[in-house]
């Protein structure tokens, strides 16, 4: 098993194929702070409502020089249809084979993703992380906005 990242590493790098269409690579986004928001399941309550909340907070987040990436494990063409449904307003990145998320230690013990946010710095260092055993519960915007200000 893979050590677990925390505040103070380097965010593992990564290149997944999202939606809208195209590839995305962490080091695509130095120089902006990033949010990456693990989420266990398209179309899941939990996770349509966490995600939905970040959409509507989408400029508060733009406005502090962020960028929200959602990663979960369903195929790109899931997330078209849940973007889409759901009016999404930010990158879905698709993590198949769960790298991704070994990377950064958020897979339970039976290989499923645990709902999980990390806040990367402009110079690529873990700020911020948050990791659920359930996943019935996630970080507000409001949570990430005050660790995005701290991440400046």
């Amino acid at each position: 098993m893979t050590a677990m990242v925390d505040i103070g590493d380097p965010a593992p790098e990564f290149t997944l194929a999202g939606v809208p269409e195209g590839l995305y690579s962490l080091s695509d986004f130095l120089g902006h702070i990033v949010v990456l928001a693990f989420y266990p399941a398209d179309n899941s309550p939990v996770c349509t409502t966490q995600l939905r909340s970040y959409t509507v907070d989408k400029k508060s987040f733009e406005n502090l020089g962020s960028i929200v990436l959602g990663i979960s494990p369903q195929g790109v063409a899931s997330h078209v249809r849940f973007a889409q449904d759901q009016s999404i307003g930010f990158p879905l990145l698709s993590d198949e084979d769960k790298s991704v998320a070994e990377a950064y230690g958020v897979l339970g013990p039976l290989g499923f993703y645990r709902r999980s946010v990390f806040v990367i710095n402009r110079s690529g260092t873990i700020t911020y992380a948050h990791r659920t055993t359930a996943g019935l519960t996630f970080s507000p915007s409001s949570v990430l906005l005050k660790a995005i200000k701290e991440a400046e």
